[in-house]
């Protein structure tokens, strides 16, 4: 028997490295499709993984993996990926706003992966009381450099005898001459020899297209648009001193919102964000620079500021990208190929929860497609089945993963006083030490998609009760404001449910 899997697996190899034709083509070897391919060549399946360009990238985002992305991560055998790439650990979240500071760490769980409530601001918990006695485990996210983790999993799909690598560009899909089914890709092979490129095709019994979030083919076979309201602008901090250690930090100023995490042993990410037309960006203004010079240094800790102050004395213009919310959308519509990671699905970066969602639909999609489930995957009809439940089980997450980065952006980014509002309410509910279920949410550890409303409108009342009191109070005569008080609470509710509802609404649909 040994025998014959060795030779139908030379057979496979032959197919794709001679005939470019696998049971399954992937097109991007990026954070999703290099989870994908491995996961599926993991169960038999022969993979061709294609990559336009397989240098080390050079992006500023997509370096911080939440918790519930190292269990996935884990789950697809990819976890040693982690490893020699000078990865930091994150442990929870330090946020400061306009000069008052609060922190909290990922709360421990259970054995069966259930949250301790209460435990969160504790440093050390040594048992819980459920009837045995256990030590219970606190979930640890990794930052780290994007280019190096990519590197990782492109060795190791490039190791794996069921996966073959090509650095090509695909420019286009193949479909059959009697139906609009895609048999695979075009693509444009560049010649290392002479640097022209030459026309190839790979085929497959399905095309599974992540080719990012600038992809070429959403429009195509989704009609979607992803919406962009502001842009990250990315600085490197050498030797950066940002106590507590270990967390991820949110600086919220009057006018700016700062996110800054360790990367590595001396290096430190400020992702600064700038909405799209801010005035105080403008050319005129100073542009990118300028806006970080005179809104963003200032708001940050003075320990801090001399790092970015030597990070911008290149002169240079920062890099960056825009923050996209692109909700996910049903794809049973198109035989032969389907389309995942940040071409199908994104959220706004500020809460890291990208890379946690694609680990965690690679492990659903390789369960979902497993040859146990569909033997041959141009049984059209039962792929399409598996899509579909592919499409409502991933929400108990990414639901969550993507309301909690859209509605938080709109919070920590407020420009009204309504928001504003809002946003002290949030504020003092970390303060005041309810945060273990919403950071459990936020890193991709509890999946209860009630809970996370139950906590936006506590919150949002909180919110209320804080603006009614610094209105009304302070003076005898305060009450005579209760009217005005009255109405400011039905226009906070009401922002809060703008803010919450609509962002909801389209990742349940």
């Amino acid at each position: 028997m040994a025998g014959v899997a060795d030779s139908e697996a030379a057979r496979n190899v032959e197919r794709r490295e001679q005939h470019h034709e696998a049971d399954i083509v992937v097109v991007g070897a990026g954070i999703f499709g290099c989870a994908a391919a491995f996961a599926l060549a993991n169960q038999g399946r022969s993979v061709i993984l294609l990559e336009r360009w397989m240098h080390e990238p050079d992006r500023i985002v997509g370096e911080l993996l939440q918790p519930g992305g190292v269990d996935a991560l884990r789950k697809l055998g990819l976890e040693h990926c982690l490893e020699d790439i000078d990865a930091v650990p994150c442990q929870g979240y330090h946020v400061i706003l306009r000069g008052q500071e609060t922190s909290f760490l990922y709360p421990p769980l259970t054995g069966d992966g259930e949250v301790i409530v209460g435990a969160g601001q504790r440093k050390e918990v040594n048992e819980y009381a459920n009837g045995d006695v256990k030590e219970p485990v606190r979930p640890e996210g990794k930052c780290f450099h994007h280019g190096r983790f990519i590197m990782q999993l492109r060795k190791a799909c490039i190791a794996h005898p069921n996966i073959s690598v090509f650095e090509t560009e695909v420019t286009a899909t193949i479909k059959g001459e009697h139906s609009d089914a895609v048999l695979g890709v075009r693509t444009r092979t560049k010649d290392p020899a002479t640097g022209n490129k030459t026309p190839d095709c790979f085929f497959g019994q399905l095309t599974i297209i992540a080719d990012g979030y600038n992809s070429i083919f959403r429009e195509e076979l989704l009609g979607t648009t992803p919406r962009v309201r502001s842009k990250f602008y990315a600085l490197e901090l050498i030797d950066c001193p940002f106590p507590p250690a270990y967390h991820g930090h949110v600086v919220i100023g009057e006018q700016s919102l700062a996110l800054l995490y360790q990367i590595g042993t001396h290096e430190t990410r400020a992702l600064i964000d700038i909405p799209t037309n801010h005035p105080a960006a403008t050319p005129k203004a100073g542009g990118a620079r300028g806006f970080i010079e005179n809104i963003v240094l200032p708001s940050l800790p003075p320990h801090v500021q001399p790092s970015v102050r030597a990070a911008l004395a290149d002169g240079k213009i920062p890099k960056s990208m825009p923050n996209s919310w692109l909700p996910s959308t049903k794809q049973t519509h198109h035989d032969g190929v389907i389309i995942l990671g940040d071409a199908h699905n994104m959220r706004h970066p500020l809460t890291g929860g990208g890379m946690t969602v694609a680990f965690n639909d690679a492990v659903l999609l390789s369960s979902l497609l497993s040859p146990t489930q569909i033997p041959t995957l141009t049984h059209h009809a039962a792929v399409h089945r598996a899509m579909a439940t592919f499409y409502w089980r991933r929400k108990s997450l990414t639901g969550i993963i993507n309301v909690l980065a859209q509605a938080l952006y709109s919070l920590f980014a407020a420009d009204d006083w309504q928001l504003r509002a809002l946003q002290r309410g949030c504020f003092r509910y970390f303060q005041d030490g309810v945060t273990d279920e919403p950071v459990a949410m936020l890193g991709g550890v509890l999946r209860r998609p009630l809970t996370l409303a139950r906590h936006f409108f506590t919150v949002a009342f909180l919110s209320i009760r804080l603006h009614t009191v610094a209105l009304c109070g302070g003076s005898v005569l305060g009450w005579l404001k209760l009217p005005l008080a009255m109405v400011h609470a039905v226009m906070i509710l009401w922002t809060a449910c703008v803010v919450f509802l609509p962002v909801l609404w389209a990742e349940s649909l």
